[in-house]
């Protein structure tokens, strides 16, 4: 299930993006302090063209998706979930599976978006694989610098006719 995160939810999104396996996987690798999350959540709730979702699972939390760059037919997203608990319950694929579907629902069917789009690092092979799987197209890679890492970013795109449903 996913529900718009409130402000009761920051200190939780801060804690499971800071978990060593989402941060081995993102653009932004550095832990980021309680005032660094506080401005960006002071942005971020305010502002119409972003949209920060909780991911629930069994009725606890298990993963954020964020939605940004709403000004149109298209928009961007990222999602992290709960490494840590979710892979000590033993539920790390099928949370994986189920937030990317209720994502991708969400994008097209509630926010009425044609296009999504996203990234993903180079290396990260697993995500692009399940990207694959959900029908997201990639574009030629790009070289970033963050954090002191040279990276090699790929953006992913997703057309609302190419989606993955329920029985496709």
């Amino acid at each position: 299930m996913l529900r718009t995160a409130t402000d009761a939810d920051v200190d939780t999104v801060r804690r499971l993006r800071n978990q060593q396996a989402n941060r081995d996987v993102s653009i932004t690798s550095h832990e980021i302090s309680a005032d660094e999350h506080a401005t960006w959540w002071a942005k971020t709730s305010v502002d119409p063209t972003r949209r920060v979702l909780i991911y629930e699972r069994g009725g606890e939390t298990a993963g954020v998706v964020n939605f940004f760059d709403l000004d149109g037919p298209s928009g961007a997203w990222g999602f992290f979930l709960d490494a840590d608990g979710l892979a000590e319950r033993g539920e790390t694929l099928p949370a994986w599976i189920e937030v990317m579907r209720e994502a991708t629902a969400y994008a097209f069917d509630e926010l009425g978006l044609d296009v999504l789009t996203g990234e993903v690092l180079e290396h990260n092979a697993v995500v692009r694989q399940m990207n694959r799987r959900f029908r997201f197209a990639e574009g030629p890679p790009e070289v970033r610098y963050a954090d002191g890492r040279e990276l090699t970013v790929i953006p992913i795109s997703l057309r609302k006719q190419d989606r993955r449903t329920q029985g496709k």
